[in-house]
Order: structure tokens, then C-alpha cells, then sequence
């Protein structure tokens, strides 16, 4: 269930992104364009960040194997 979750809000700020660089290219050159621009690319970094937790917390979630030291005489 969390991976259909997760899906869904990194699509979601894909999708945020996307609409908010469509709204910067009709702004004429200028401050608000350049904000909207860095604010578009925050979107799809957060959501490309959020894919790199994810697997991260699903690698971590693994049970670790312990080796066993055996001493030698």
C-alpha cells in the first residue's frame, strides 16, 4: 500500500511541475518567470528526491545478515 501511495505523490509533483513551467513560458521574460522557472525545478527535484527515499527506506527495511566470527587458534 505505501508504494501506491508514494506513486501517486511523486506523479503528483511531476504533475506540478510540469503545470507550473507550462505558466512560466507564457510570462514574459522577467522576475516572475525566473521564480516560477526555480519553483517548477524544486517540484521535480522534491519528487525525484522522493523516489531516491523511498528506495532507500525499502533497501534499509531488508533484514541484515550477521556473519559470525570464528576465532582462530
Amino acid at each position: 500500500m505505501g508504494k501506491v501511495v508514494f506513486l501517486y505523490r511523486s506523479l503528483a509533483y511531476r504533475n506540478a511541475a510540469a503545470d507550473m513551467l507550462r505558466k512560466a513560458r507564457k510570462l514574459p521574460r522577467g522576475v516572475e518567470r525566473s521564480a516560477a522557472r526555480r519553483y517548477a525545478r524544486a517540484l521535480r527535484d522534491l519528487a525525484q528526491t522522493e523516489a531516491w527515499l523511498e528506495g532507500r527506506l525499502a533497501e534499509e527495511a531488508r533484514p541484515q545478515r550477521r556473519t559470525r566470527m570464528v576465532a582462530s587458534g
